[in-house]
């Protein structure tokens, strides 16, 4: 199955053999949806979850995130041409002194497919560049990720420099990364955790229009 194919290529770090695998997906005439979902997204699971359980180190990690942005380059296109689901504006970005954006991709990309409008930051974005960003953009959602214990906790300062800037209400904030988990983003004053990709999208798909009509009330 191809799908298989490219999930153990992302597993194994092979960025050229992601990209053959993912155009030859397209081009037998699966959806860049499916490609993302059952390929890519699949494969970078496979390491998260090896990541969490300590059996692959940060490099092996960044290696496979290099070949799932490969095969991300030919289906990102794709899902930008998709018919427009919902409106709604969501800023992201992984938090000062994190240099990784793999799961930031993964879910940029699922978002992407729901026809939302996605701000993505990028990596290494301190508070004050967040707060700035939501004060510009207006956001309904912001969401930050952390790939490190030793980033996570600047998703409170992120936190308490919006709300310093009187930037919080009707802001719904989302947090994630290996790291992080539901009693963590409570305690930090996030409104979601979500673990995966999929669970966000889902999200998006059912929440963000009523988020919309209640904050233009």
């Amino acid at each position: 199955m191809i799908f298989q194919g490219i999930i153990k290529s992302i597993v194994a770090g092979k960025a050229e053999e992601c990209l053959v695998l993912t155009k030859h997906a397209l081009t037998q005439g699966f959806t860049a949806e499916s490609v993302l979902e059952k390929g890519l997204i699949a494969g970078m699971d496979r390491v998260a979850d090896k990541f969490r359980d300590q059996r692959v180190m940060v490099p092996e990690v960044l290696m496979a995130s290099r070949a799932m942005h490969a095969g991300l380059s030919l289906v990102e296109p794709l899902l930008k041409d998709a018919e427009k689901k919902i409106s709604g504006k969501i800023v992201m970005g992984t938090v000062a002194g994190d240099l990784h954006d793999i799961g930031l991709s993964l879910v940029k990309m699922m978002i992407m497919s729901t026809g939302a409008q996605v701000i993505n930051l990028g990596v290494d974005v301190t508070p004050k560049k967040f707060a700035s960003v939501v004060r510009k953009e207006k956001p309904d959602i912001l969401m930050m990720s952390a790939l490190l214990t030793t980033t996570m906790t600047v998703m409170k300062e992120v936190i308490d420099e919006l709300e310093g800037q009187n930037l919080r209400k009707n802001l719904i904030i989302i947090v994630g990364g290996a790291p992080v988990d539901s009693g963590y983003a409570k305690r930090i004053g996030a409104d979601y955790y979500f673990e995966d990709a999929f669970e966000v999208r889902l999200f998006i798909e059912e929440n963000l229009t009523k988020l919309m009509n209640k904050r233009n009330r």
